[in-house]
């Protein structure tokens, strides 16, 4: 083969595969303290293995789910703080598996940038590992994207995947749903990972930078307030299930808020009432909705308003369930019932937020 000297090379088109081994080397330890049984959390090879016989499942339905964490990355990057967007993207696709009664079973992360510095990005994936640890899943493989041209340096996206498993027969929601089923809601830990296209917007209309102090939170700055990471409800919400046997179905408030993610888990003839008041209005969503000027309407189809999971729960067990959640560190509202259908609305609200400061 004829030497070429002189000649292009990858790294001269801004690609440079030294710092991506560099990186792998780094988040190694990360990925092992994940591991779990079922597990070889050892990364470097083609493909991620997982042993479902060995994680104690005896005829498991697999479930599967992918998301991102949409232009919260924007202000991770404009904020300089990137330490919990690892752990939104964990929590943004493992909380829509314990929906449906699933277990999350292992987490594969996609990373892309413009140009790749592996400390930083390994400060990215540490999150992704404490998210994955949180959960109980191993994080067991992952791709890493240095894309110049396609991102300016400093840029970047991650996107996430999760499989779980829950045994035949135990998925969520149940069929039996039914009119008087109580509605209660567990608290979210701020903005999560929804809504930040009109986050971005107010704050550029408040002329705040996101090195500013919070109003809304004297001891943080406005970028770290905003960036509090998504809450998980894996384990709290797997213990419930399994220790009262009366939890009928769950709804992760994400995009779309109450209005669209409620109905997601109902029947098509049945909706819910929920009392507006009781919500547990976070501090930031109401400066939301005074420097945006955002309708109630909107705030409630765009925002969790402070409550990051809805749990439909039999009547005669709310005690019980509430009892279960709070015990794991979740602070539990109840918000409402299950009723019927009314046309078009699946969700009545009844009463107002308190937005008051």
């Amino acid at each position: 083969m004829t030497e070429r000297k002189h000649g292009l090379t990858y790294a001269d088109s801004g690609v440079d595969i030294d710092a991506g081994n560099r990186l792998v080397d780094l988040i190694k330890p990360m990925v092992r303290a994940t591991a779990r049984a079922g597990a070889d959390s050892e990364i470097g090879g083609f493909g991620g293995l997982f042993d479902l016989k060995a994680a104690g499942f005896k005829d498991p339905v697999l479930v599967a789910a992918t998301d991102g964490v949409g232009t919260k990355v924007k202000v991770a990057i404009e904020a300089k703080l990137h330490a919990g967007i690892g752990i939104d993207l964990v929590a943004m696709s493992v909380n829509d598996l314990v929906v449906q009664g699933a277990e999350p079973l292992f987490f594969l992360d996609y990373f892309a940038c413009g140009k790749l510095d592996p400390e930083a990005t390994a400060e990215i994936i540490a999150g992704v590992a404490e998210g994955c640890r949180e959960s109980g899943c191993a994080l067991i493989g992952g791709e890493t994207a240095e894309m110049p041209g396609l991102y300016k340096d400093g840029d970047y996206d991650l996107a996430g995947f999760a499989v779980g498993a829950a045994e035949r027969g135990t998925l969520l929601p149940s069929r039996d749903i039914a009119e008087g089923d109580a509605v209660i809601g567990l608290a979210s830990s701020g903005v999560h990972s929804n809504g930040f296209s009109l986050v971005r917007k107010i704050v550029e209309k408040s002329g705040l930078g996101y090195d500013a102090q919070a109003p809304f939170s004297p001891v943080m700055t406005l970028g770290g307030a905003l960036l509090a990471p998504t809450r998980l409800y894996v384990k709290s919400c797997l213990h419930a299930i399994r220790t009262t046997g009366a939890i009928k179905g769950l709804a992760h408030i994400t995009g779309g808020g109450f209005t669209d993610n409620i109905p997601r888990v109902l029947p098509k003839h049945l909706g819910v009432g929920i009392d507006l008041p009781r919500l547990p209005v976070l501090p930031v969503f109401k400066w939301l909705a005074e420097q945006g000027d955002i309708a109630e309407l909107e705030l409630l189809r765009t925002f969790n308003c402070g409550i990051g999971m809805i749990a439909i729960v039999k009547a005669d067990a709310v005690e019980a369930v509430t009892e279960a959640l709070t015990s794991t560190g979740e602070s539990v509202h109840l918000l409402g019932q299950v009723i019927a259908a009314q046309g078009e609305h699946r969700v009545v609200y009844d009463g107002h937020l308190d937005l008051s400061w």
